[in-house]
């Protein structure tokens, strides 16, 4: 069989590693070619919530392609796009008044990078200062990629970087010092225009969990000083960390948050950018030159919308929180088995998110157990994809009782195989 043209993200082709072709897919299961059921560990990268092809959000994606299939949003408006808007300010932290669409997490970011910037700019206040949290990752794009970690993600275009300030991650028993870091960049004379955090937990920078009280102290000294709250919930949000939102959790509301993955049940490609009123009238003007420069042109497609729009019916007519409860109790009972393990190590839980370590002398993102983990798993008929010797769980909420326990019993032979 001739190659394949395609280059996958984050793959390293030159290991031969299998890539499996999936035909179908069903709540939490996935079917490939070869007939092998897979099932799905990690919501396919986070974004499938209510378990795939759901039937409500299925509906609507092809009604609205039978109607209106894309239009250019730079001066027109559709109805699934204005539904969508609506009944995320109904949903969102209070004093988010404003929604500005894109296509991705990473793109939702840049808007708001250049949101804040130029809020700044328009108020004749100039501010250049970003203000990132350690082991932060918020995308591939450049500026997505500028306020993330810098490391293997980022090297080879360190050149197109722009520099931020970083204030430590708040490790158990060092918090304190996250938050003196936090007051001594915000009190310097060259203000920072902004402060972009992962609510609660970090995902691609290990899972790592910090507490709700953290985040609202970080939150109130942002305030303090006038520096812009930038809540990245492209992860955390629809439900991953217990919540709806993370923000949820430490009664906070950011100036600005960034929502992606979930927002259409996992089903089509959306993001949005949510701004207070102040940000949004820094950009309202007769003058031009003072408008909002973004977009792409598939800017709030209407069939992506309409996936959005039943995705928010679905949480608006069903318990998907009890659900989450229930699945969070669940794994919790599943990650207290695998904590007794000797080759495990920093067991760790918030929500529908489950992480633990596996103990080896390479540990990191380049571990050398990433890929025989990922292979063991693939072998088993299980998707997870571990960062380095992370291993993280991150299942649609529809994932039955069986098919959750056959995941954390291979996590458990992986253990206790991989280490010997």
């Amino acid at each position: 069989m001739t190659p394949s043209p395609v280059w996958h993200p984050f793959t390293q082709h030159g290991l031969g590693e299998a890539i499996p072709t999936v035909t179908s897919a069903e709540g939490a299961l996935l079917q490939c070619a070869d007939g092998t059921v897979l099932i799905d560990g990690i919501s396919s990268w986070w974004v499938t919530t209510h378990g795939h092809c759901h039937q409500r959000i299925i509906a609507a994606i092809t009604e609205q392609a039978q109607k209106l299939d894309q239009v250019m949003f730079a001066g027109y408006t559709h109805e699934p796009a204005e539904t969508v808007a609506r009944g995320l300010i109904e949903i969102a932290p209070p004093g988010l008044a404003h929604v500005f669409f894109s296509d991705s997490g990473s793109t939702s970011v840049e808007v708001a990078l250049k949101m804040a910037l130029g809020y700044w700019h328009n108020r004749k206040e100039p501010r250049h200062r970003i203000l990132v949290l350690e082991h932060s990752y918020h995308g591939d794009t450049i500026g997505a990629m500028s306020v993330g970690e810098r490391g293997v993600y980022n090297r080879p275009y360190n050149p197109l970087l722009f520099d931020v300030e970083t204030i430590p991650f708040p490790r158990d028993g060092h918090e304190q010092a996250t938050l003196d870091a936090l007051e001594r960049a915000c009190r310097v004379s060259e203000m920072p225009a902004a402060f972009i955090v992962e609510p609660l937990i970090l995902g691609a920078g290990g899972m790592l969990i910090y507490s709700a009280d953290i985040l609202r102290q970080m939150r109130e000294i942002c305030a303090a000083h006038n520096v812009l709250f930038i809540a990245d919930e492209v992860m955390t949000g629809w439900g991953r960390t217990g919540t709806l939102f993370a923000c949820e959790q430490a009664a906070i509301s950011p100036d600005i948050m960034c929502l992606s993955k979930g927002l259409t049940g996992g089903a089509m490609p959306l993001a949005v950018t949510l701004a207070n009123e102040a940000i949004f009238q820094a950009h309202y003007s007769k003058d031009r030159a003072d408008l909002f420069y973004h977009s792409s042109s598939y800017t709030a497609n209407p069939i992506a919308c309409a996936a959005a729009a039943a995705n928010l019916d679905i949480w608006r007519d069903e318990d998907v929180l009890g659900g989450i409860a229930r699945l969070s109790n669940n794994m919790a009972e599943h990650m207290a088995r695998l904590a007794g393990f000797p080759c495990f190590e920093n067991s760790r839980q918030i929500g529908a998110i489950a992480a633990i370590d596996m103990k080896t002398h390479d540990a990191g993102y380049l571990s050398n157990l990433s890929p025989r983990l990922r292979t063991f798993f693939l072998e088993r008929g299980i998707l997870l994809r571990p960062l380095g010797n992370t291993i993280y769980v991150m299942p649609p909420y529809s994932i039955g009782d069986d098919a959750l326990a056959k995941i954390f019993g291979a996590i458990a032979e992986a253990g206790e195989l991989l280490t010997a």
